[in-house]
C-alpha cells in the first residue's frame, strides 16, 4: 500500500498502533532521553548526522560553523548531508522511511507537520528538558574553553524572536520539540518607482486600503491583461486572513478542522469581488510565481516570501534597474494587533539509544541557533532572516554591515531592505497548529479559494474543502 502524506495517512508499518514498550514501525519504540551517569563522556567519539536542504553556498557556512562548534566538543563528529536531501517534501519522506527502519538521522530540518508525522512513531526528542527550568538546564558539559552550561540559559531564550521560538510547542501535547533555525515571512514588494509617479497612491496598510489602492491601478492602468497586485500562496493568505480576524482556522485538539465558518466564507466572498474585478491573481492561477507579472511591470505589488527578494529585482540593463522596489509589511485587518505567517526551518532532534548522541545533537542544536556569528552569516548570504531578536543581532558587525546595503535597486539591497521590514515586525509572527493532518487543512485552504475564483459556489467549496481534510 501506498503512503498519502497530505492527510498523514499511513500504511503498512506506519499505521501501526504505537504505545511504550511496545514494538512500533519495524523498531522499538526509543524512550525519552535520561541523563547518563557519566555526564557528558568527552573520551568517547561521538558521530551525528544533520539532514537538510541546503544548497552549495550555505553548506559552506554551515561547514565553517560546524568546524568551530568541532573545535569546542573535538570527540563529536557532524556529519551534513550536501542538499542530496532535495526539497522540504523529499526530506519528511525519507525520514519518515528511515524511522520505520530505524536509522533516521540525529537532526533535521523540519516544519511542524513533520515533527507531527514523525510522532506517530514517537521519534522526536522533547527539549523541555534542556530549557530554562527544565531537570537538566542547570548541568554543565566540559569544552575546549571549561566547563560551560548544557542547558539552554535564560538570557539564550530571551534573545529569540518570540514567534519564532514559541513555533516549537505548537502541538497537542504542549511539549517543546524544535529550535528555530532560519526564517521566512511574507512581505509587501511594490513599484516605488510607479507609486512615486502617482502622487494618489498610497502603500497599503489594512485591506480596505489594499481594495482603494486597486481600484486607483486599475484606472492607471488599463490593459486588461495586467493586474494590481499577486499574492504568491492562496494557503497563507487564507490562514493569515484566519488569524487576522481571529476567525478559526485548525486546532491541534479535539475537532481540528474548524475554517467552515461565517467569517471566513464572508472574507473569502471579498476576494471573489477582488478577483473577477482582476485586482490580483495568484502563483497558482498564474502558473509561477507572481514576481515575474511584478519585474514586468504587469502587476504592481507583490505579496510573497521574504527569503524569495532577490527574485522581486528586475533584470539591470546597462547597470539601471527598470524601477525602485520598495518593501512593506503586509496589510492588516487591524494593523494595531498585526499578525503575519512565519516559515522557514527550525530543527529537531530524535531519540537516540545511545544518551551521548542526544547530548552531542542538543549542544549543536542550540550552538547553531544562538550563535549570533553564525545566524549573521547565514542570513546574509541565504535571504533567510535570523532567528535572533533585533537586539542580539545588534552585536554583530557583519550584520549590521549586511542591513546599510539596503536599497531598492540591486538583489543584495532588497534582500537586505527585505530583512529589515521582517526583523521590524518580529511581534507580529505566528504559527499554525501542529497535528496529523494539518499539512492537509493547509493544501485545502489553498485549493479551497482556488475553487471560489474559478467559479465554485463559496458553500461547495468549503465542504469540499472540509471532506477533503477528512478523506
Amino acid at each position: 500500500m501506498k503512503k498519502k502524506i497530505g492527510a498523514v495517512m499511513l500504511a503498512g508499518a506506519m499505521a501501526c498502533t504505537v504505545a511504550v514498550g511496545l514494538t512500533a514501525c519495524g523498531g522499538s519504540i526509543k524512550p525519552d532521553f535520561e541523563w547518563p551517569e557519566e555526564g557528558f563522556n568527552t573520551s568517547k567519539n561521538v558521530e551525528i548526522t544533520f539532514y537538510n536542504t541546503q544548497g552549495d553556498n550555505l553548506q559552506e557556512i554551515t561547514q565553517k560553523h560546524i568546524d568551530k562548534f568541532q573545535e569546542l566538543f573535538p570527540n563529536i563528529k557532524v556529519t551534513a548531508s550536501k542538499g542530496e536531501e532535495g526539497g522540504y517534501d523529499d526530506l519528511r519522506d525519507k525520514i519518515n522511511d528511515q524511522i520505520v527502519a530505524g536509522n533516521q538521522p540525529n537532526i533535521a530540518y523540519c516544519y511542524p507537520d513533520h515533527v507531527a508525522l514523525y510522532n506517530r512513531a514517537l521519534a522526536v526528542q522533547p527539549l523541555d528538558d534542556f530549557l530554562p527550568g527544565g531537570a537538566l538546564a542547570d548541568k554543565t558539559v566540559t569544552a575546549t574553553t571549561g566547563e560551560v552550561p548544557f542547558g539552554m540559559t535564560e538570557e539564550e531564550k530571551e534573545s529569540f524572536i518570540e514567534g519564532y521560538y514559541n513555533e516549537g510547542s505548537a502541538y497537542a501535547d504542549g511539549k517543546m520539540y524544535t529550535l528555530p533555525f532560519s526564517k521566512s515571512t511574507e512581505v509587501l514588494y511594490y513599484n516605488k518607482t510607479f507609486f512615486d509617479a502617482h502622487e494618489e497612491l498610497k502603500v497599503p496598510t489594512t485591506w480596505e486600503e489594499m481594495e482603494q489602492v486597486c481600484a486607483k491601478i486599475k484606472e492607471i492602468d488599463t490593459d486588461p491583461q495586467h493586474v494590481a497586485f499577486g499574492y504568491d500562496s492562496e494557503s497563507n493568505w487564507f490562514i493569515t486572513m484566519c488569524e487576522q480576524y481571529g476567525s478559526p482556522y485548525t486546532s491541534a485538539t479535539g475537532e481540528h478542522y474548524l475554517f467552515n465558518n461565517a467569517k471566513n466564507k464572508e472574507f473569502v466572498g471579498k476576494m471573489k469581488e477582488w478577483y473577477d474585478k482582476k485586482y490580483f491573481t495568484t502563483q497558482a492561477i498564474y502558473g509561477s510565481y507572481t514576481s515575474g507579472l511584478f519585474t514586468k511591470q504587469e502587476c504592481y505589488m507583490c505579496i510573497g516570501s521574504s527569503a524569495g527578494a532577490t527574485n522581486q529585482v528586475p533584470t539591470a540593463t546597462d547597470g539601471q534597474t527598470a524601477f525602485e522596489v520598495g518593501i512593506a509589511p503586509i496589510p492588516q485587518v487591524d494593523p494595531s494587533k498585526p499578525k503575519v505567517i512565519s516559515q522557514g526551518p527550525s530543527l529537531c532532534i530524535f531519540k537516540s539509544d545511545d544518551p551521548q548522541e542526544v547530548i552531542a545533537s542538543w549542544l549543536f542544536v542550540k550552538y547553531m541557533t544562538t550563535d549570533v556569528l553564525f545566524q549573521a552569516e547565514f542570513s546574509s548570504s541565504s535571504g533567510y532572516m535570523p532567528v535572533l531578536n533585533s537586539t542580539t543581532m545588534e552585536k554583530s558587525d557583519v550584520y549590521q554591515q549586511f542591513l546599510k546595503k539596503a536599497s531598492g535597486f540591486s538583489k543584495t539591497g532588497v534582500a537586505a531592505k527585505c530583512v529589515q521590514v521582517g526583523m521590524d515586525q518580529e511581534n507580529a509572527y505566528f504559527t499554525s497548529p501542529a497535528f496529523n493532518g494539518s499539512s492537509a487543512a493547509r493544501d485545502a485552504s489553498g485549493q479551497l479559494l482556488q475553487d471560489v475564483f474559478a467559479g465554485k459556489s463559496i458553500e461547495q467549496a468549503f465542504a469540499d474543502a472540509i471532506a477533503a481534510c477528512k478523506s
